[in-house]
């Protein structure tokens, strides 16, 4: 056999790759890095390894028996089935919409493009239902290595270049993770649920194995199913990996605080990291967060429409039958298009108001802000706020003390941003050791706005 024909022989195990490093890698595994450094590097690993089975069941079950396990789930008894459509149906809007709007973020800073977020959502959904609908399956398969070579490349050179330059880094900034902090906790609870990927995405492989099946025209060996789902699993490993590392180097231990969403996480990402690298590794940096998050895109825009056909033929058996099998795809692909567009017409801008308005008063909760909403004209009550502000992780923060520049005079933690050249110095103590163990104090002072090192004063005491 041929390089060319193995070569052909693998896909759905990239397919899993590219839905997989959505959010949990680029955004997770990435701020796991610029809050800990490596600290959850061995969870991340042992959480991989522990997951694998479950996994590896989708795969290795539509090697066996040539279906997908939707048709396991039938088996079980049609309520299984029903379970999976309603639950599928109820989250797949908020879901792509999620994933679209980081990726209308990330191509805006790669093209320079200035257009609203949820338009060139939109525009990056309607040219993904294009590709998905000029050749289904043969397309994207073909598409996705592409990508995923790509992707992968570019991720190993950005980690490369993060080597190059030393990031001067403060010891009061470095924290540290504590099994009885609330918030690490919650943190580390988030990144273990969605590493490697959500557990649906096992029932996407199998749809995907029976369509590799269907278009080669007979079933792969089991052995050739798991290389190809190994390829891609432990792919994704690495990938987090990597991604972990970029945050450590490039965030962890600065006086950088990552952003709350998700979105503006990945933005000030590539933007911190082209500050301290210089404007030449925008470009690598930049096309492996896009392709990261348009993989995600591309493949979750067909596993749901793919996933949702098979369990409406099985639900209801009419729908079974040949003429029905393109018009079903067409239907959930469109419907799913339209979903996300409605909510990021509609409903985004809820969500960003609430946000600017607890930013603007940091001291406000749900209640207030709600009141705040329906002075300004909104038909919203205190109950979808809440939801709301649960779902981005608001919260009213502490009282602190008035001082230090992190905080204004009324106690909010809106945060001093640096707007241009010498508005915002920070200075910090760093201790450290000579060789042969006599202490030393290293005074540091940087300009925010160009991250440019001002002074370094050196003495035995300061």
């Amino acid at each position: 056999m041929s390089l060319r024909d193995k070569f052909t022989q693998f896909g759905p195990g990239l397919l899993y790759a590219g839905a997989a490093v959505g959010v949990s890698h680029l955004v997770q595994s990435t701020r796991a890095g610029a809050e800990f450094g490596f600290q959850l590097l061995g969870v991340i690993i042992l959480v991989n390894i522990i997951k694998y089975p479950i996994f590896e069941m989708g795969p290795r079950y539509a090697a066996a028996t040539g279906k997908s396990l939707l048709d396991g789930y039938q088996r079980i008894g049609s309520w299984a089935t029903w379970l999976f459509l309603v639950m599928t149906v109820s989250t797949m809007f908020i879901v792509m919409a999620a994933i679209s709007i980081v990726t209308s973020g990330l191509f805006s800073q790669l093209t320079g493009l200035t257009l609203e977020p949820a338009f060139l959502a939109i525009i990056l959904i309607a040219l993904s239902v294009f590709i998905l609908g000029l050749g289904h399956y043969s397309t994207l398969d073909k598409l996705m290595k592409f990508i995923v070579i790509l992707l992968t490349s570019t991720t190993i050179l950005a980690l490369g270049f993060s080597f190059i330059e030393p990031i001067i880094k403060t010891e009061e900034a470095m924290t540290v993770f504590e099994l009885g902090n609330r918030k690490d906790i919650l943190f580390l609870v988030a990144l273990i649920g969605w590493m490697p990927a959500p557990i649906d995405i096992s029932i996407w492989h199998s749809v995907w194995s029976v369509s590799k099946n269907k278009e080669r025209g007979k079933r792969l060996p089991l052995k050739v199913s798991l290389a190809d789902f190994n390829m891609g699993y432990w792919g994704t490993t690495f990938l987090a990996i990597c991604f972990v590392s970029l945050g450590a180097i490039v965030m962890y231990g600065t006086t950088e605080s990552p952003a709350s969403g998700a979105a503006d996480f990945a933005s000030q990402f590539i933007s911190l990291y082209t500050q301290n690298l210089g404007e030449w590794a925008f470009p690598f940096i930049a096309l492996a967060a896009f392709t990261t998050m348009f993989s995600t895109l591309l493949t979750c825009l067909d596993a749901f429409p793919r996933t949702l056909r098979q369990a409406s033929k099985l639900v209801a058996e009419r729908l079974s039958e040949r003429k029905f099998h393109n018009n079903l795809y067409w239907f959930w692909l469109i419907t799913t298009a339209i979903g996300t567009s409605v909510i990021l017409l509609f409903f985004l801008r809820d969500m960003r108001e609430m946000v600017d308005l607890a930013t603007k008063y940091g001291r406000y909760g749900y209640c207030r802000i709600t009141a705040l909403l329906q002075r300004e004209g909104w038909e919203v009550n205190h109950k979808r706020v809440e939801r709301l502000w649960r779902r981005e992780g608001l919260k009213v923060p502490q009282k602190q003390p008035k001082r230090k520049r992190l905080w204004l005079n009324d106690g909010s933690c809106v945060r001093l941003r640096p707007q241009f050249k010498d508005h915002v110095w920070s200075y910090d103590f760093v201790a450290t050791r000579t060789e042969d163990g006599i202490p030393l104090r290293i005074l540091t002072l940087i300009d925010e706005y160009t991250r440019e090192c001002l002074t370094l004063k050196v003495a035995r005491q300061l």
